[in-house]
């Protein structure tokens, strides 16, 4: 049966971007009725930051480790399961000050984990997630960042989301993004129309 992990990371219930997730995988149960969601929102789940008895977990044999490092590990173990046996990983990411929520931050920092997620190697870093997982963005942002964009050189969401999930193997990611969300209603409706677009072109 194939897997989706859909992780949406914005508190607010109006979210642009968990409603483009949110259809979209919709969309993929429904072709895939007898497929498995996992669902997680980092912000209201309110994802733990590292700290030193998980960092310290991090830098520990399992032989070494104590109790309450098991205990702080066994999250981030769960957490990595999570993206290891999913097939497709749909993430719901609003721009919050140029770049991605803190809360999703912590999600990365929990599931990047060498020996788990990645290697360093004599020839760099070596990615251990499985090929072929496909991952789709659906961001929302306040303004328009794309390539003719004034703004095109603030955005650091778009680019730090592929460089950090191609580390650990995932490259083959699609972003969908619902622009000009703080413009005019006018403006911000027919982005999103623009988006929901491309969303029914990919979910098709």
């Amino acid at each position: 049966m194939p897997n989706l992990l859909h992780i949406d990371c914005s508190p607010r219930a109006a979210s642009v971007s968990s409603h483009l997730a949110g259809a979209f995988v919709a969309r993929w149960e429904q072709q895939n009725p007898l497929g498995t969601v996992v669902h997680r929102n980092t912000s209201l789940e309110m994802t733990p930051y590292l700290d030193q008895t998980m960092a310290e977990a991090f830098l520990t044999s399992a032989a070494e480790l104590n109790a309450e490092q098991k205990q702080a590990l066994a999250y981030s173990d769960r957490l990595v399961d999570e993206l290891l046996v999913a097939d497709v990983i749909v993430f719901g990411v609003p721009m919050w000050n140029l770049s991605i929520p803190a809360s999703l931050k912590a999600w990365i920092d929990l599931v990047v984990r060498e020996g788990r997620t990645f290697a360093f190697t004599q020839q760099g870093v070596a990615p251990l997630v499985p090929r072929g997982k496909k991952v789709y963005v659906f961001s929302a942002r306040g303004g328009s960042y794309s390539f003719d964009s004034p703004l095109h050189d603030l955005d650091y969401q778009e680019p730090y989301l592929r460089t950090i999930l191609g580390l650990i193997g995932l490259s083959d990611i699609e972003f969908v993004r619902a622009e000009r969300q703080s413009e005019s209603p006018e403006a911000a409706a027919e982005s999103l129309r623009r988006a929901e677009a491309v969303l029914e072109a990919l979910a098709s």
